[in-house]
């Protein structure tokens, strides 16, 4: 009778200890359903903007061009804020001429919340401090990397509080006359200011003319390159890319990376995006050059010709369609979102077909609207932030919609 009561017991508690299990993942999966994200009839992920988010800055400092976003290990965001074309108002502050604005620090590191943590870089911070700022972007191992467009300009490596740790170089000698294209030369260049790092193989991307460049993250020695389609860099054409007459249709087919080259990024294969803003176009191609596909982004939009000026005109309305792009933070990373520019939208593309499922984003300057959207970013909790530069000048936060709340 006692094993008989023992086993009726083990049976009892096997069957209890089942049923809360059975009970836990229920109550684990109904949560997580309610917590996914939203999508639209097409697929597409919704987003909604934060009005209030950053907090205003401290100091009076003006919020000025924010032409790069970067989120850190700690979902800090930190932002170029390029002060090169400040307005008077903007500025008005520092002569006490109005009770307003004064130019603050070129780097901000914003928490969560909004906050200002660091700040620093400006004119006359460091000598080498880029005048024509583009890109920031921070290491795992918490360096913080800025670079800019001018022919003096490079890439440099600070320590988080702002001291210089690393400088690319690279840049043509002082004084010299401005560079002509030559996609074979890789010494000497003349824009580095947009560039990526594969911290995996301690390499760092630079794409320069119509090429991709890599070279060591640690030495700055050339390691290699190549052109649109995977083309060896002694085949890249130096002369101009013709523009084409825009009817309402798609760009020209180009064999050739077609400028202003915008963007490269890394998916989570070892994939490398190229953005080529002159042809609607975003590239895939391995790290080692060899061509993989190409999708169009709003492929009708104008992107280059005499409707942009040539390829853009700083009278003339801008072109192109891919400026940045960041994927979601998903296992897959099933979605891809580039900052269009001209559009002034986020598309939304399905990243393994390059189709376009949606986006959010207009022109105009209320919150969640955009001018001139040139950055984009997103932390791990699939927030994402956006850059304005021109008019718009801010940061913009947009937080996921989510189902069934």
């Amino acid at each position: 009778m006692s094993t008989t009561k023992q086993r009726s017991r083990i049976f009892w508690m096997a069957f209890a200890i089942g049923s809360i299990l059975i009970l836990a993942v229920t109550s684990i999966e109904r949560a997580q359903q309610r917590q996914r994200q939203a999508v639209d009839s097409n697929g597409a992920p919704l987003f909604k903007v934060d009005p209030f988010w950053p907090k205003p800055l401290p100091n009076r400092w003006g919020m000025q061009q924010v032409t790069g976003i970067s989120v850190d290990q700690n979902d800090h965001i930190w932002f170029l804020n390029r002060g090169a074309k400040a307005d008077p108002d903007e500025v008005g502050g520092e002569n006490n001429r109005i009770d307003c604005c004064v130019r603050g620090p070129e780097l901000i590191e914003l928490d969560q919340d909004g906050t200002v943590v660091h700040a620093w870089g400006g004119p006359g911070y460091h000598p080498l401090w880029p005048t024509a700022l583009q890109t920031v972007l921070v290491d795992r191992q918490g360096f913080v990397w800025v670079a800019g467009t001018a022919a003096q300009d490079s890439i440099l490596k600070f320590t988080k509080d702002g001291k210089l740790a690393w400088d690319f170089d690279h840049r043509p000698p002082k004084g010299s006359p401005p560079l002509k294209e030559n996609n074979q030369q890789t010494d000497v260049l003349v824009s580095k200011g947009r560039f990526n790092l594969d911290e995996d193989a301690r390499e760092i991307y630079i794409i320069n003319w119509k090429r991709v460049l890599v070279y060591d993250m640690d030495t700055g020695a050339f390691k290699r390159g190549w052109g649109g389609h995977g083309m060896p860099l002694n085949e890249i054409s130096d002369d101009p890319i013709p523009g084409y007459k825009w009817t309402g249709g798609p760009p020209v087919e180009e064999k050739n990376f077609v400028p202003d080259l915008h963007f490269v990024e890394f998916s989570k294969e070892g994939l490398v995006y190229v953005g080529e803003r002159g042809q609607n176009r975003i590239e895939v191609f391995t790290k080692q050059g060899k061509f993989v596909r190409e999708f169009y982004v709003s492929p009708n939009t104008p992107s280059r010709g005499e409707i942009c000026g040539g390829l853009y005109h700083e009278k003339l309305p801008p072109c192109g369609t891919t400026y940045k792009l960041a994927f979601s933070h998903d296992p897959q990373q099933k979605y891809a979102y580039v900052a269009d520019g001209t559009n002034d939208k986020v598309w939304i593309l399905d990243r393994d077909s390059g189709k376009t499922l949606g986006g959010f984003g207009r022109n105009g300057t209320y919150a969640g609207q955009f001018h001139w959207i040139n950055a984009i970013a997103m932390d791990s909790k699939g927030n994402i932030y956006t850059g304005e530069v021109e008019e718009n000048k801010r940061i913009q936060k947009f937080v996921p919609v989510m189902a069934n709340n």
